[in-house]
């Protein structure tokens, strides 16, 4: 049974107090995500599929700055903090022994980095 000090505004808050922001985070990086698939599939219509082409696309500039790398990083950043916010979420209310599930978050950052590291590698090498 509670007592009065654990109902209303007294009441004791535990937790990690995710929701709120990671909701708005997976909106958002959704949303960055689908602006990003129209462009790539709007400019994967109009041109033709070679590698001049698609470097082309990648390496375009605007006013001196690389817009195709920056809007793709954005992009993959972008997917993988959605990633990272589902899959967590997965491990935290699935995976109740909490070494276990540590260990899985631990994989999963590492995964993510490394996928990170790796698009940059490819993507700002061109």
């Amino acid at each position: 049974m509670a007592t009065n000090e654990q109902i209303g505004r007294k009441r004791l808050v535990v937790g990690a107090h995710y929701g709120s922001f990671d909701f708005l985070v997976q909106r958002m990086t959704a949303v960055i995500l689908a602006v990003y698939s129209v462009l790539f599939l709007v400019c994967a219509l109009f041109t033709s599929i070679n590698y001049e082409s698609w470097k082309g696309f990648f390496t375009f500039t605007f006013f001196g700055l690389p817009m195709g790398q920056i809007s793709a990083t954005l992009a993959f950043f972008s997917l993988a903090w959605h990633a990272w916010i589902g899959v967590r979420d997965i491990w935290m209310d699935y995976v109740k022994p909490a070494g276990l599930r540590v260990a899985l978050h631990v994989l999963t950052v590492l995964w993510l980095i490394g996928s990170v590291l790796f698009f940059a590698n490819i993507v700002w090498s061109l």
